[in-house]
């Protein structure tokens, strides 16, 4: 059995805006399943379905085979949802907040008081448990709320950007309590984040959606290894268009596109490409900026698969990137 189960889901709100149109996946017991993509592509918006907290426009959704529309009850008592927005209160205490979320699931006062001394102490706040939440920094903010959502035991945690607005400590402490809970405890968690990093080393899977659809999904080594080979960066002044077929016609180039003043070139070795790629720049005239050389990354497969660089961005403002994209055949 799935322990979440998502087939041909799609969301569309009034006015005729599309967040989900018709994705579809799986997730297994004991994995990290990641949900990546830019804001506006449809990830929290599935994350409050599978959490029962909105309705689907259609499509099936179910979580160790309850399905959450019909059976919206029997699925929430089975699962944690750490939401995007922080939902602490903060004139309470630690304890007294996840103690009070205890108690929303049924659980005795002692059994509550218990349980969240245990995980105030495994996310690292037992010594600020008795400390008001507005004197928390951020990245104590967010490990209460991993506390609370972990709190009536589920057999799914969802986390809906979980590291959102943390400093890169913060974040790499949060990681590590993620990584735990999938560790020794063999936790299931899905979770969406626009990190690219994040879900490259916290991830089993990866699922990229853009605009509402899932473009392709994968182990983290699995969608990197589909681009293949090196990938040579080069920041110009005012690149044209032009260079393109230059650069294509090297030997070794795999394919080239071109991104404002980025160009992007894969190669099947970047030591072998480097002297003939400088020796057509310095032939055309093309003001070189800087050149970097990297293996390549979940940015570079985001690009393979929707045709634009990945952005923090609103959609809107998605379709104003031009890209460039031609395939040495």
């Amino acid at each position: 059995m799935w322990v979440v189960e998502v087939e041909n889901l799609h969301k569309i709100y009034p006015g005729g805006v599309k967040a989900l149109n018709g994705i579809s996946f799986k997730v297994s017991k004991g994995e990290i399943y990641s949900i990546l993509g830019p804001n506006g592509a449809g990830k929290t918006t599935a994350m409050k379905i599978i959490a029962t907290l909105l309705k689907p426009t259609s499509g099936s959704v179910s979580v160790m085979g309850i399905d959450v529309t019909s059976n919206s009850n029997a699925v929430r008592r089975i699962i944690g949802y750490v939401p995007q927005d922080l939902s602490a209160d903060d004139e309470l205490t630690g304890v007294e907040n996840v103690i009070l979320q205890a108690r929303l699931y049924g659980i005795s006062k002692g059994e509550a008081r218990r349980r969240a001394m245990e995980l105030l102490e495994m996310v690292g706040l037992k010594d600020a448990a008795n400390r008001i939440v507005r004197s928390y920094s951020g990245g104590m903010r967010r490990r209460l709320e991993l506390a609370m959502g972990l709190v009536n035991d589920p057999e799914l945690l969802i986390l809906d950007e979980p590291t959102l607005g943390l400093d890169v400590q913060s974040r790499l402490t949060l990681w590590d309590y993620i990584k735990r809970l999938k560790n020794e405890r063999g936790l299931t968690i899905l979770m969406t984040t626009h990190y690219m990093d994040e879900a490259d080393k916290l991830s089993n899977r990866v699922a990229i959606i853009d605009h509402g659809k899932i473009v392709v999904e994968g182990s983290p080594e699995e969608l990197k290894s589909r681009i293949g080979g090196d990938v040579i960066m080069v920041k110009a002044s005012k690149p044209s268009h032009n260079i393109i077929d230059k650069i294509v016609a090297i030997e070794g180039v795999l394919g080239v596109d071109l991104v404002e003043n980025i160009v992007r070139i894969k190669v099947e070795s970047a030591e072998k490409a480097m002297a003939k790629l400088l020796g057509v720049l310095s032939s055309i005239g093309t003001s070189v900026e800087s050149i970097s050389i990297a293996k390549p990354t979940l940015d570079q497969v985001f690009i393979e698969y929707t045709g634009r660089m990945f952005r923090d961005e609103e959609p809107s403002d998605f379709r104003k990137q031009v890209m460039v994209w031609r395939r040495r055949r």
